[in-house]
C-alpha cells in the first residue's frame, strides 16, 4: 500500500516538474473549489436566519392578539374581510348559528325583558289605535274577507257542483249533503236544510239546480236569524258579565275585545281575574285592561275564583262601574269539579247583586268545528248560557258551524271574531252575516 502512494507521489512530481503550469490549474482549481465550500457553507444560511426573524414578530403579534381578542373585536376600528357568498351558502350558515343557540340561551334572554314588556309586545298590534272609524261598507268588507275561506269551502264547493247538473236528481242531492257535512253543518242541520229546501222547489216547481243556492240562502238565513241575539241591554248598573270556556278558544282576548268596545262607547269597564291558578292569564288581562283604560281586579295566586268574583262586584258597586267582566279559568266541558266551580260563582255574584250575572257568554272556537257543538252542550247543562262568542271565523273553513249552533242549540250568538283587530269583534247580524257570506265578487251590496 505505501508503494502504491509513493509510486502515485513520484508520478506527480515527474508531472509538475516537466510541466509547471499544471501547478496553477490545479492551484487555481483548489481555491474555487475552496470558494463555492463557503458559499454554500456561510451565504446559504442567511435567509433562513432572516425568516426566522421576520417570522419572530408575527407570532408575537398573534400571541397578543389572543390575549386581547374580545377587546379588539368589539372595537369600531376593526373591520370584517369582504367575502363573496352567494344566497344559499349565506341561509346555510345563518340556519347554522341559529341551530346553534341553545334553549338555554332562549331562556335567559327572555327573563332579561320583564313579564308584563313580553305581554305589551304580544297583543301591541291587536290594541293599537286603528285610527279613523271605518265605513259601512268597510265593516262589510271586514266581514266578508273574514269568511272567505268559509265561503269558498261550502259556496265554492256548491257552486261547482251545481254547474255541472242540468236537472235536479238523487245524485246531486247526494252530493250536496256532502259539501254541507264537510262545511260542519253537521249531518242533522244538513237534512233539515235539504228537506226544507226540497220542499220550497217543488212549490215553485222549480228544478234547476242553481235554483238549489238561493234556495239555500233563504235557509240558513232563516236558521241564523232566529239565533241573533240582541244586544246588550246595559240596564243595570253594574251589568255583570261573567265569560266562560275552554282553554284555547280566545277568551282572554276576547274580554280585551269587549271591553275596548265598551270603553268607547262610554262605558266604565272594570276587569275581574278569577282564573286564579294562572299567572300568565292574569297578566294578560292587566295588559289589556291598562290598554284599553278599564279598572282590573284580581285575586291572590291559588284564592278561591268565587273569592276573587265577590270583590269585584264589592268594587264595582264602590265606584259606580258599569260593566263588569269576569273572566274564568279555562276548562275542559267534561271536568265536573271544574264546572261545580263556575256554578259557585254564579251563585255567590248572584247573591251579592240581584240578577247578576246578567250575561253568561260561552267564547267558542270555530276552528275545532263540531266539537264546539258538545262543548256548548255541556255548558248549557252546568249553566245557564245566554249567549255565545263565535271567533277565529277568520281563520277556518268549518265556519258552518254556526248554522248548527243556531240550529241545535238555541242559545242566541251575541258576538262573533272575524280577525286580529279590535274592532274584528262584531255584535252579530244575521242579515249581514249570511250576505258576506253568499256575496260574490260580481254582486254588490244593496
Amino acid at each position: 500500500m505505501e508503494s502504491f502512494f509513493e509510486n502515485i507521489v513520484f508520478s506527480l512530481r515527474e508531472v509538475f516538474s516537466t510541466s509547471p503550469e499544471l501547478v496553477i490549474i490545479v492551484g487555481a482549481g483548489g481555491v474555487t473549489a475552496f470558494v463555492l465550500s463557503m458559499y454554500f457553507l456561510v451565504f446559504r444560511k442567511k435567509p433562513e436566519k432572516a425568516e426566522e426573524v421576520v417570522m419572530q414578530p408575527e407570532e408575537k403579534d398573534s400571541h397578543i392578539l389572543s390575549e386581547h381578542k374580545e377587546e379588539d373585536v368589539s372595537s369600531d376600528t376593526l373591520q370584517p374581510k369582504a367575502q363573496m357568498y352567494s344566497v344559499d351558502e349565506f341561509l346555510d350558515e345563518r340556519e347554522g348559528e341559529v341551530e346553534e343557540v341553545g334553549e338555554e340561551d332562549i331562556e335567559i334572554k327572555q327573563e332579561e325583558i320583564p313579564r308584563e314588556e313580553l305581554r305589551l309586545e304580544e297583543i301591541k298590534e291587536e290594541i293599537e289605535p286603528q285610527g279613523a272609524e271605518e265605513t259601512k261598507q268597510g265593516l262589510f268588507e271586514r266581514l266578508r274577507a273574514g269568511l272567505s275561506r268559509t265561503q269558498a269551502g261550502l259556496l265554492g264547493r256548491l257552486d261547482e257542483i251545481l254547474s255541472l247538473r242540468k236537472e235536479i236528481d238523487s245524485d246531486l242531492w247526494d252530493e250536496f249533503e256532502e259539501t254541507l257535512v264537510m262545511a260542519d253543518l253537521g249531518v242533522g242541520t244538513t237534512m233539515k236544510l235539504r228537506e226544507a229546501i226540497e220542499s220550497r222547489l217543488a212549490k215553485k216547481s222549480l228544478r234547476d239546480p242553481l235554483a238549489i243556492k238561493m234556495a239555500l240562502k233563504e235557509e240558513i238565513f232563516s236558521m241564523l236569524k232566529k239565533a241573533e241575539g240582541r244586544a246588550l241591554s246595559l240596564d243595570v248598573k253594574p251589568f255583570v258579565i261573567m265569560v266562560v270556556g275552554v282553554n284555547g278558544v280566545g277568551k282572554t282576548t276576547t274580554i280585551g275585545k269587549l271591553a275596548f268596545k265598551l270603553t268607547k262607547e262610554g262605558k266604565k269597564v272594570m276587569i275581574a281575574a278569577a282564573d286564579t291558578f294562572r299567572a300568565a292569564a292574569i297578566e294578560q288581562l292587566e295588559v289589556w285592561a291598562k290598554r284599553v283604560g278599564s279598572d282590573f281586579l284580581k285575586g291572590q295566586s291559588g284564592v278561591d275564583p268565587s273569592a276573587v268574583a265577590f270583590d269585584a262586584v264589592k268594587a264595582s258597586l264602590a265606584r259606580g262601574t258599569d260593566v263588569l267582566i269576569i273572566d274564568t279559568a279555562g276548562r275542559l266541558h267534561t271536568k265536573t269539579n271544574l264546572m261545580e266551580e263556575l256554578k259557585k260563582i254564579r251563585r255567590v255574584v248572584g247573591r251579592e247583586l240581584e240578577g247578576a250575572p246578567h250575561e253568561i257568554l260561552l267564547v267558542l272556537d270555530a276552528t275545532t268545528g263540531q266539537n264546539a257543538i258538545q262543548q256548548a252542550k255541556m255548558f248549557k247543562e252546568a249553566i245557564d248560557v245566554t249567549g255565545i262568542v263565535l271567533t277565529k271565523l277568520d281563520g277556518t273553513a268549518k265556519g258552518g258551524v254556526i248554522v248548527a249552533i243556531a240550529d241545535e242549540l238555541n242559545i242566541p250568538v251575541k258576538f262573533i271574531g272575524i280577525g286580529e283587530r279590535l274592532e274584528d269583534l262584531r255584535e252579530f247580524r244575521a242579515e249581514e252575516f249570511v250576505e258576506a257570506l253568499f256575496l260574490t265578487g260580481k254582486e254588490t251590496l244593496h
